[in-house]
């Protein structure tokens, strides 16, 4: 299975939270399963850090590449597909990182990692 991780689900596994769900954790761990970290995340936790919302070390690139080095993850870019595919999403969730993770994980056949149960509201599969 491919699993594309919304921006909080990667943060609740780095860190270990128990916000993050059995099954989730589980399917992350599952070492069948290949788990995915979108561009559009990255830039999410950027800006986040630069307002002070989320925070993060100082090295930031250096941070996430370890991160995802660590836990085997794969970079998903944003690529014109998944950009406009945001187009044909319903109008029923304004965030535009969860709206480019819900087009990437239809366009890429990939079940999305989210507790956000707005995204549900979608047609792409989701994991919670």
């Amino acid at each position: 299975m491919k699993l594309l991780l919304d921006t909080h689900a990667f943060l609740w596994w780095i860190t270990g939270s128990e916000h993050l769900s059995e099954p989730a954790r589980a399917a992350i761990a599952d070492g069948a399963n290949e788990v995915y970290f979108s561009a559009a995340s990255g830039w999410e936790l950027a800006i986040k850090a630069s307002l002070g919302r989320v925070v993060l070390p100082d090295a930031l690139e250096e941070f996430m590449s370890e991160q995802l080095a660590t836990n085997g993850f794969d970079v998903l870019p944003i690529h014109l597909r998944h950009a406009l595919g945001v187009r044909g999403l319903p109008d029923l969730h304004r965030d535009p990182f969860d709206r480019i993770l819900i087009a990437q994980a239809i366009a890429e056949g990939m079940s999305l990692v989210s507790g956000d149960p707005r995204i549900t509201q979608y047609r792409a599969d989701v994991l919670w």
